[in-house]
């Protein structure tokens, strides 16, 4: 077994968190041999719990050539954390995935990203921002990075795709359960024309711890996440301080303060984000100067 299938197959262990697993493959001198180590050995080389050693020691190889079936049949690229392709930005933050499922193609552009996320029960005046920004930073070259989900993210992605940039998507599940099911031709649209990445193995289903730690995923892929609107307890509000956490630029749109959906932004940018009301406030704070 070579390394390449060895990590798609620990990576398949639920248990194992990124920051885990790479320490766990740090530590061997011959890392595709785990899984023939007995739990003690384990226990020993890598100085995990018995439990996690557990469920290395039955994982059931024959899942990985299942894995690899699937990643045919999806039509789907696999980079590990050792690829020279591991997106940049993604690597410098402290708990890359050791994985990604990649359908479409990621590119060295993509260094130049912003995230747009915000509330899946958007306005229509959130919607339209999204859209509206998403489509004017695409023009100046910038890749949009969101999730997927209902609402701003969609409108995201969709404003990327309109102005005929390139916009990357990022899964909260694997391949065989894309998330919300209506935006399954949207993800065909994007894969396209950018890219669509999961850290999950495929058959992960959309349970909703996944989508936490899916949002560092988007935040490390970018420059700085633009919030649009985000309740008191929205994903993106995760995501913003994620960004935070990886010393990246948080931007936020002003909401009416009547609006449940405007409670997060507003509060962000009274606790220090930057407050945007045209594309030069975002160019300024990374201190960019962009002509389309």
């Amino acid at each position: 077994m070579e390394d390449f299938e060895t990590l798609i197959g620990l990576n398949m262990i639920p248990e194992l968190k990124p920051l885990v697993l790479k320490r766990i493959w740090e530590s061997l001198s011959k890392p595709k041999d785990i899984f023939n180590f007995t739990e003690d050995a384990l226990i020993k080389k890598t100085g995990i719990d018995r439990e996690l050693a557990s469920k290395i020691r039955t994982f059931d190889i024959k899942k990985i050539d299942e894995e690899l079936e699937l990643v045919k049949k999806y039509n789907l690229k696999v980079l590990t954390f050792q690829d020279d392709a591991y997106p940049f930005l993604l690597k410098q933050i402290s708990d890359p995935p050791v994985v990604l499922y990649i359908k479409g193609e990621l590119k060295a552009q993509d260094k130049l990203s912003i995230a747009i996320v915000g509330s899946r029960q958007a306005s229509f005046y959130g919607l339209q921002c999204s859209q509206k920004f998403s489509f004017q930073l695409s023009e100046l070259g910038f890749t949009i990075v969101s999730g997927l989900a209902r609402g701003i993210d969609t409108w995201a992605h969709k404003g990327a795709l309109k102005a005929g940039g390139r916009t990357i998507a990022v899964l909260g599940s694997g391949f065989s359960f894309i998330y919300p099911k209506e935006n399954q031709e949207l993800v065909e649209e994007i894969s396209s024309q950018g890219a669509v990445i999961s850290e999950f193995s495929c058959n992960t289903q959309p349970f909703a711890f996944n989508f936490p730690r899916r949002n560092r995923i988007i935040s490390g892929l970018s420059l700085g996440v633009l919030v649009v609107e985000a309740g008191r307890r929205s994903g993106a509000l995760i995501t913003a301080n994620l960004a935070l956490e990886q010393n990246r630029q948080v931007f936020c749109i002003p909401g009416r303060v009547d609006l449940s959906t405007s409670w997060g932004t507003n509060t962000l940018i009274k606790e220090g984000a930057k407050l945007v009301l045209d594309i030069p406030d975002i160019l300024e704070e990374l201190n960019l100067t962009i002509t389309a």
